[in-house]
């Protein structure tokens, strides 16, 4: 059985949020716990990862949302477990005027390619990163792009519910990964 990790960006995933609504869905499926989601300190955020990627029986799959898409950029660089796998959605550009000054330790992202298969889900108007940007993180990464069309940020506000095309991109990447 494949074991998922969630990991919220900035400010965590709220109830409406699809990673919330998987996990009520799941109960199975674990979120990682850093010591704040408003105030994100790279440090902090590579260890409560490490952390719940140790505690996994298995290699886990990522599913990434946002500010902790660049967070598994970094983790990587720094030795990190055996995954089978991360799913990336809305990776932000902190070039961005909209990128969270809060989360400027996570600016300098690592460019190396990812020593495990990454898919990265990208919305054609996601105010937080362009398309460009995500298509150049894909290049750089290594990663599989697939791009949904106008959703937002892919989050709450983005009205997408329980996001099924969303879970069937995840499954479908798993089965792969």
């Amino acid at each position: 059985m494949t074991e998922f990790i969630h990991l919220p960006g900035i400010g965590n995933s709220g109830n409406t949020h699809w990673q919330s609504r998987w996990e009520d869905a799941n109960p199975a499926i674990r979120r990682f716990a850093p010591t704040s989601w408003d105030q994100p300190d790279l440090s902090d955020w590579i260890e409560a990862l490490d952390q719940a990627v140790n505690r996994a029986k298995t290699p886990p799959v990522l599913v990434a949302h946002s500010l902790a898409c660049l967070l598994v950029a970094h983790w990587h660089q720094r030795a990190p477990s055996p995954i089978r796998g991360a799913f990336l959605a809305a990776v932000p550009d902190p070039l961005s005027s909209r990128f969270p000054a809060d989360a400027a330790g996570f600016a300098d992202v690592p460019q190396t390619q990812f020593g495990f298969r990454s898919l990265i889900v990208a919305s054609t108007n996601d105010p937080y990163g362009s398309l460009p940007y995500a298509e150049t993180r894909a290049k750089q990464w290594g990663s599989e792009l697939k791009i949904i069309g106008a959703a937002g940020h892919i989050n709450g506000q983005s009205d997408l519910g329980d996001w099924p095309e969303g879970l069937a991109l995840l499954m479908d990447f798993a089965s792969r990964a």
